[in-house]
């Protein structure tokens, strides 16, 4: 059961070996439901029980750290439902994580194995809590298996079509025509419904499940930009933009895959816009730039999503070939009420014209808003008072019928 051809597998029978002591371990389990056996095999085939695990405890889990073989043999003695942790996806996080974190953890992990092998893991002390119930309580404090199983639904949703891609308009503030699109992900789950992209992008980046997501979206939205195109008569004079995170710009061969999405797409590099946050220049400066800049050369534009809420800060502007600021929806949205919000978007727009970038405003609602951002020299906006994410079909239909008076109403 332990090997790499049954990873996939979540369901075990009571009965079941599920790991075997001496095995390479390439994943966890947490246990959603059921309970398991764990058990030492010593010489001339006896065993000794080291104790039980049900719901909400995790088994496996040394392995899958510090790659040494399972310790223990681990049987269910009642069907068991699993959630399942690679070596993979394990170490992605912990490479993520503060080097701190990474450093105490391995040093925990060392400790604790030396203490079973020094006590031939002969019992527990009865002055201590039995393990599961101090696993129990701590999961309970956490959002760890909500997340693994959102993971995982994702992970499905992935090779199921689930996902779906919507597009908002992004309008010009002089002439009123639409000039571009931002392609936004949603996931609709055939039992839960609607989830957000708040809920599930996170997860996947932590995962590295947005990698696939990310070159999903950008093809899926290339194809979709020609046949609105063609639908309207427009060849190659709208844009799409992306996003994209850090996970994508760290992974393997990035470049290679947004080059060759391009090219069976048939979409020209000018036409691609990709977003990022101000995080991904943060935490990856010299492999972004570097990333960043090749995709500049290759004839797409940088833009900076929901710029001013993040650090803001005015050497990465000139450091990264940025062409684009996004002035985030709760600048803009407080433009109205606050002297404050509405000189910072005016700041951020002279800043943007300074330095030979456009600026695009999100979140406008209301036509005083488009007003307002109009008068101080914004390119371009989107927002619900012009339309909200769209599928496909409903943009087409929008494009068709679309009045630039929206501006002057």
């Amino acid at each position: 059961m332990d090997s790499q051809n049954q990873q996939s597998k979540r369901v075990f029978k009571a009965g079941e070996i599920i790991m075997r002591q001496g095995t390479k371990g390439d994943c966890a389990y947490i246990i959603e439901d059921g309970v398991v056996e764990i058990f030492i095999e010593r010489p001339g085939g006896k065993t000794q029980k080291v104790g039980t695990r049900g719901a909400g405890s995790i088994i496996g889990e040394m392995a899958i750290v510090d790659d040494a073989p399972r310790t223990a043999t681990v049987k269910a003695i009642k069907d068991c439902k699993m959630l399942e942790i690679t070596r993979e996806d394990f170490s992605r996080r912990l490479k993520s994580s503060d080097p701190v974190l990474q450093m105490i953890s391995q040093v925990i992990l060392t400790r604790y194995r030396d203490t079973l092998t020094r006590a031939e893991i002969l019992g527990e002390g009865s002055t201590y809590p039995p393990p599961e119930m101090l696993e129990h309580d701590y999961v309970a404090q956490t959002d760890v298996v909500e997340s693994i199983k959102i993971a995982n639904e994702f992970q499905a949703a992935l090779q199921n079509n689930e996902l779906q891609l919507y597009y908002q308009p992004i309008v010009n503030l002089q002439s009123g025509n639409v000039v571009g699109f931002e392609a936004l992900m949603r996931w609709f789950h055939p039992e839960k419904g609607f989830i957000s992209p708040g809920v599930f992008i996170p997860i996947a980046e932590k995962n590295g499940l947005i990698v696939e997501a990310s070159r999903w979206a950008l093809g899926e939205s290339c194809r979709a930009l020609k046949r609105i195109e063609s639908r309207i008569g427009r060849e190659e004079n709208l844009y799409m933009s992306v996003n994209f995170s850090s996970t994508d710009f760290a992974s393997e061969n990035f470049l290679d895959h947004v080059y060759r999405i391009l090219s069976e797409s048939d979409v020209p590099a000018k036409q691609i816009k990709l977003e990022i946050t101000e995080r991904l220049l943060i935490q990856q400066p010299d492999n972004a730039k570097e990333m960043l800049e090749l995709c500049r050369e290759a004839g797409m534009r940088i833009a900076i999503d929901d710029f001013g809420t993040g650090y803001s800060s005015l050497s990465y502007l000139y450091y990264f070939p940025i062409g684009v600021l996004k002035i985030d929806q709760s600048f803009v949205r407080a433009m109205k009420k606050e002297d404050k919000s509405r000189e910072l978007v005016r700041s951020i727009i002279g800043l943007g014209k300074n330095m030979n970038m456009s600026i695009i405003a999100e979140g406008v609602e209301e036509l005083d808003e488009a007003r307002i951002l109009q008068s101080m020299g914004c390119d371009a906006a989107q927002g619900y008072y012009f339309a909200k994410p769209l599928p496909e079909k409903d943009v087409i239909e929008l494009l068709r019928g679309w009045n630039p008076a929206k501006l002057t109403a």
